[in-house]
């Protein structure tokens, strides 16, 4: 099992949001968040500069089984990205063992 967890523009959530349900990831946890990151470069709207740093923010918390990790990692790429610095980043690690609270069940089937 992996855990992705996905720090998008809150912009493009409802659209990475809706792209995950059309290939099957179905649950998963998020919340709103500000961040600082490396990007120095700002961008100027119609005479205006901005921080790339000020966007705001949405964290995407997903589990999914080994087999559903390059898909979702696809996905999200390509409905958050929008070419511009300030799209996000995507982390990946492995999820040692998982538990269904309601019934004591283990392991991948808890999440289906």
């Amino acid at each position: 099992m992996k855990k992705i967890e996905a720090i998008i523009r809150k912009s493009k959530f409802s659209e990475v949001k809706d792209a995950l349900h059309k290939v099957g990831v179905n649950f998963f946890s998020y919340w709103d968040v500000t961040g600082l990151g490396n990007e120095k470069e700002g961008h100027v709207y119609r005479g205006v500069s901005y921080s790339t740093s000020d966007i705001q923010r949405r964290y995407l918390s997903i589990v999914v089984n080994d087999d559903f990790e390059e898909i979702t990692i696809k996905t999200i790429l390509n409905s958050a990205a929008t070419g511009n610095v300030g799209d996000g980043k995507i982390f990946v690690s492995d999820i040692k063992e998982t538990y269904r609270i309601r019934t004591g069940e283990k392991g991948g089937e808890t999440l289906n």
